[in-house]
């Protein structure tokens, strides 16, 4: 199977158990980390792209597990922890680290964070090296072995 074809297989496979505890993912940490986690993928490089951001924005709008909350709440969220990390990206990644590691306490919520950052960072068919070390270092804050999710 051509790696093209395996990252959008793995991505679908996340959305789909994303989807399966939508009902359990309705805490406030598990929606401050997930907008920190899409903010963090979407500058994983180290800029905000103005196409990266918009492209991050349409799909956490269009996340069936992230309908659980107000759309306008998760932009803002979202556009905060970008702001921050645009501002500075060293000192923003720490202060987005922390946010994504709130989901720590409930191991179910922290695997849906990480899931999350692996559908943003896919959907684009392309989950960089860049994606792949954020989200990596996303397990970490989240007490996560990143090799469950192959990183």
């Amino acid at each position: 199977m051509a790696l093209w074809d395996r990252l959008k297989e793995s991505a679908s496979q996340m959305q789909t158990q994303l989807t399966a505890k939508k009902n359990e993912l309705k805490s406030g940490a598990f929606r401050d980390a997930s907008m920190a986690m899409c903010a963090l993928v979407a500058a994983a490089d180290g800029t905000v792209d103005p196409a990266e951001r918009q492209r991050v924005a349409q799909l956490i709008a269009a996340n069936d597990v992230l309908r659980n909350f107000d759309a306008l709440d998760l932009r803002r969220r979202f556009e905060e922890n970008l702001d921050k990390l645009a501002a500075d990206f060293a000192f923003g990644k720490v202060g987005v680290l922390q946010e994504i590691g709130k989901a720590r306490k409930k191991p179910a919520e922290a695997r849906a964070v990480v899931q999350i950052g692996i559908v943003i960072g896919g959907a684009d068919g392309h989950f960089d090296e860049a994606e792949r070390a954020v989200v990596r270092e996303a397990c970490f804050a989240l007490d996560l072995p990143p090799h469950e999710f192959d990183l």
